[in-house]
């Protein structure tokens, strides 16, 4: 059994807490682990006056965590697995997740407007062309901002008049002891979640059987199951955490049932479609589900998206 672990991680007050996180659960289930955390800075954190769905988003907040982790500088890599994309640097495979916190998106608002008192002229600022898409389907007339930075930073910036309202992932919020700026949880039809949102990832190295065992131990069962099937559904659409798709699952009585949707950015167009079965058959729900999704016409909506959005050099 190894005797000292390192976790590469990214920077943030969030990425801390998660990496701290998975280093206490180790710590707890092998006391005789000494765990390190390595902070790298990753290209997404680099660049903050550039909106996301322009730059790319393959491995934006990932590959130098990564790259660590190929050449032995880290031992493990933790995400917020809605930033890791589905198909991994050669070498490397997800470990385990930790249990699935909250999947849904937060309203914070100013003056404390829920998401359906919004209305012309309000701004609501958001980095994410997904909740941008559900913002639109819902009211139009709403003013969309693109907004950069870690969470702290964002409340500042609401603060100082940038915009009246964002829309945050809930889970970071709650993490960071930062519930009393939630103004509400968005009912997750309305905007629905990032693929595998408020799930915490633990990518390693593969052929590496004393880090695996260490991963057998801490996996979340039935968390691995939903998010393999979302992410077979995110692979097959080939789509990534900047274009406007998502979906969400639940497992009940051992049966999975998800629901998910594919949007052009102004949402006038929307698609979405429900699949339940089995949670053995994860992965094929995810392929099903998205399959029926192109056959509504998903393909030509992210091509048109993909064609618009080319990532700057």
């Amino acid at each position: 059994m190894k005797k000292n672990i390192r976790i590469g991680t990214r920077g943030s007050q969030l990425a801390l807490y998660q990496a701290k996180k998975v280093k206490a659960t180790l710590e707890n289930l092998f006391p005789e682990l000494q765990v390190e955390l390595e902070i790298i800075k990753t290209k997404g954190d680099k660049i903050l006056d550039v909106a996301l769905s322009k730059i790319g988003d393959k491995g934006l907040f990932t590959k130098e965590i990564e790259n660590a982790l190929i050449d032995g500088s880290v031992d493990l890599a933790v995400h917020s697995l809605k930033d890791l994309p589905t198909t991994l640097p050669e070498g490397l495979k997800l470990g385990a997740v930790l249990e699935r916190g909250e999947f849904r998106d937060a309203l914070v608002s100013k003056d404390g407007k829920k998401l359906s008192e919004l209305g012309a002229g309000d701004v609501v600022a958001t980095s994410s062309l997904r909740r941008q898409a559900g913002l639109m389907k819902m009211n139009n007339q709403i003013i969309i901002k693109d907004i950069r930075g870690n969470v702290n930073s964002r409340l500042q910036k609401m603060e100082d008049g940038y915009c009246d309202a964002m829309i945050m992932a809930a889970a970071g919020l709650q993490r960071l002891g930062l519930e009393k700026y939630i103004t509400e949880i968005i009912d997750p039809e309305i905007i629905v979640p990032a693929v595998s949102q408020g799930a915490i990832a633990i990518e390693i190295r593969m052929n590496d059987p004393e880090v695996e065992l260490l991963m057998e131990k801490i996996n979340h069962t039935e968390t691995w199951n939903a998010i393999t099937a979302e992410r077979a559904f995110l692979a097959h659409l080939q789509g990534g955490c900047q274009v406007p798709l998502g979906c969400f699952s639940k497992v009940e009585n051992g049966i999975l049932t998800m629901n998910g949707f594919v949007a052009s950015v102004d949402g006038s167009r929307f698609i979405n479609e429900t699949i339940s079965g089995e949670i053995s058959k994860g992965a094929e729900l995810g392929v099903e589900m998205a399959e029926k999704m192109l056959g509504k016409g998903a393909l030509e909506i992210l091509s048109q998206i993909k064609s618009i959005n080319k990532p700057t050099n």
